[in-house]
């Protein structure tokens, strides 16, 4: 199965959209300690390593609330920023491995610039999601990257035949946007729901595809929602999710999206590529769970 999908993900006909744990095996270069990205380790580390009440580590969206309500939106903001833009991380073998491939289109729901830096060898366009801005309807912004750097551009004038990195939850770079706290999801999707979260280009380019849906744990409202929205006019069926041990709650909702899960981690595909990668299993070496 898995060499049927590598061989859709080289052709175009199947787009990778990552989650948290295709992060796995990334480590801080001074520390080794392994980069917070799924919703409790990112708690963590916005919290100085402190859990918060119950109720807000349910989900990191919450508890970014909470501190934006009492520290100010710059304070989560400054937080990602610091994390991701400032601290340096070792590449995950995924993101290596992906690059390699040269794909046409790529979504990466996590906050990271794993994938810039793989492309920084080539041009390519970044698509960045935004909330809360005024003066647009759209709740994006679009860059073309000519091989130095990155210059904001418009849906006009894109070259859209370059390879795409959609991260529609935002980077620090080239300018610090996130969706992070309650008040960004609900802005995003809404505007995603509407038409405005995503270029025309990217609406047209989607239909009729499939995604392979790696490290991405399908739990949560937020992930399912900005899922269902960014996958609209998806072939049937709608692709694979590789999910290790999946809960009941992941199995119902991938059936009823057409997606069939695939009980195994990132590594497992990796290795059918012979790329030797680290066990969410282990947090020691892999993304905290």
């Amino acid at each position: 199965m898995f060499q049927d999908i590598i061989a859709g993900l080289q052709n175009g006909s199947i787009i990778p959209y990552l989650g948290a744990y295709a992060l796995v095996g990334s480590t801080n270069k001074l520390t080794g300690e392994p980069i917070p990205a799924d919703s409790n380790s990112l708690i963590l580390a916005m919290n100085n390593g402190q859990p918060m009440a119950p109720k807000l580590m349910y989900e990191f969206p919450r508890a970014a609330m909470n501190q934006e309500l009492k520290k100010g939106r710059s304070f989560v903001n400054k937080f990602l920023t610091k994390l991701y833009g400032e601290t340096q991380w070792t590449p995950a073998p995924l993101h290596t491995w992906l690059a390699s491939l040269n794909l046409p289109y790529l979504i990466d729901t996590n906050r990271d610039t794993h994938l810039q830096d793989a492309y920084t060898n080539r041009a390519h366009l970044l698509i960045v999601g935004l909330a809360r801005v005024g003066g647009t309807d759209y709740r994006f912004r679009l860059y073309h990257f000519d091989g130095t750097a990155y210059q904001e551009t418009t849906v006009e004038v894109a070259d859209t035949s370059l390879p795409i990195i959609f991260k529609p939850l935002g980077t620090p770079r080239p300018q610090a946007d996130f969706i992070a706290s309650d008040a960004d999801y609900v802005d995003y999707i809404t505007e995603l729901m509407g038409g405005f979260g995503m270029p025309a280009f990217s609406k047209q380019y989607r239909r009729g595809k499939q995604y392979l849906f790696l490290g991405l744990p399908l739990t949560r409202d937020t992930e399912r929602m900005i899922l269902s929205d960014m996958i609209y006019d998806a072939a049937q069926p709608a692709g694979w999710a590789v999910i290790p041990d999946p809960s009941d709650k992941e199995i119902r909702f991938c059936k009823k999206m057409g997606i069939e899960v695939i009980n195994a981690e990132v590594k497992d595909l990796l290795a059918e590529v012979g790329i030797e990668a680290p066990s969410i299993k282990n947090p020691a070496l892999g993304v905290a769970v």
